[in-house]
């Protein structure tokens, strides 16, 4: 159990570097219509954050501060790398947060599928292919969103 415990808090730290970035994006993008997508794709990765912390409750675990810290500052150094490279509409910057985002969705993805897998019987009353589900319609939602920013970042080039 202990290696299942790391690996829901690994997922956990890296949920956490997003909900950072989602913060980060929200304000850079106030009252602008990019506002809304990133604020509903925060309120999806919240919800899969309740569920890990969950679930590693159930394991009477507990969170990895270290982790979930190291994760924080990696995306405070990763937010100055999409800052810098421009984070507007058609900005390389955003383009690259998108496809943190799109990583992070997928290794999300992953985890679900994993621990449907893994056979453990505390996952009796989860939902995991719902939470896949759910997971594949983020990647569709923030790949759309990537491709309208490649559109415009790459037309004048």
């Amino acid at each position: 159990m202990k290696a299942l415990a790391s690996y829901l808090n690994d997922h956990l730290a890296g949920a956490v570097a997003a909900l950072e970035l989602l913060g980060h994006l929200i304000a850079t993008h106030k009252g602008q219509p990019l506002e809304e997508f990133f604020v509903d794709l925060r309120r999806d990765v919240e919800a899969d954050v309740d569920v890990l912390r969950k679930l590693i409750g159930t394991m009477r675990a507990r969170e990895s501060v270290l982790r979930k810290t190291v994760a924080w500052i990696a995306e405070k150094f990763a937010s100055s790398k999409f800052t810098a490279a421009g984070e507007e509409i058609g900005g390389l910057g955003l383009l690259q947060a998108l496809e943190t985002l799109a990583l992070g969705i997928r290794g999300k993805q992953l985890l679900w599928r994993a621990l449907a897998a893994s056979g453990w019987p505390a996952l009796q009353n989860v939902d995991l292919a719902q939470l896949e589900a759910r997971a594949v319609e983020q990647q569709d939602r923030v790949e759309a969103k990537r491709l309208d920013v490649v559109r415009q970042a790459f037309r004048s080039t």
